[in-house]
């Protein structure tokens, strides 16, 4: 089942998708991979910048919260950062690196979820942080 292509996963689209693939994913874990293109709108001068890492482990939790979806055949729901706590960038790729992200949901409250989440670049941890992600509610009719 894995890897599987992660465009349907996430609810981002087309320039700003930071996600290839879908590695891995469990109740509680997901991980990604993604290949840095020159095209990247957040690549500049052959770097990716930090705001390219961050979004990238949002993706990958996006992505963990669309493959549950997609088992529970639900439509994937649309998420913002809500907060970002101990980020810690230790270095920036280059075009053409390959990043690995590790997610893990610490903890899930009604649309807030915490997640831990580490990027790697040639088996080195290149960017980790905590954040919190909400997720937009369903609409319940209580008409």
């Amino acid at each position: 089942m894995f890897p599987q292509s992660a465009a349907h996963l996430i609810p981002q689209k087309e320039p700003f998708v930071m996600v290839d693939e879908l590695l891995y994913a469990d109740e509680t874990r997901a991980r990604t991979s993604f290949v840095i293109t020159a095209e990247n709108v957040l690549a500049i001068n052959g770097v990716f910048q930090e705001g390219g890492l961050l979004e990238n482990m949002a993706q990958t939790s996006a992505a963990h919260a669309g493959y549950s979806a997609y088992l529970e055949n639900k439509p994937v729901k649309s998420g913002f950062i809500g907060a970002v706590k101990d980020l810690n960038i230790v270095s920036l790729p280059s075009v053409g690196e390959v990043l690995i992200t590790d997610v893990v949901i610490e903890n899930q409250i009604f649309n807030v979820t915490l997640v831990s989440a580490k990027v790697r670049c040639a088996d080195t941890i290149i960017a980790s942080c905590e954040m919190k992600i909400f997720l937009e509610e369903d609409n319940l009719d209580v008409g």
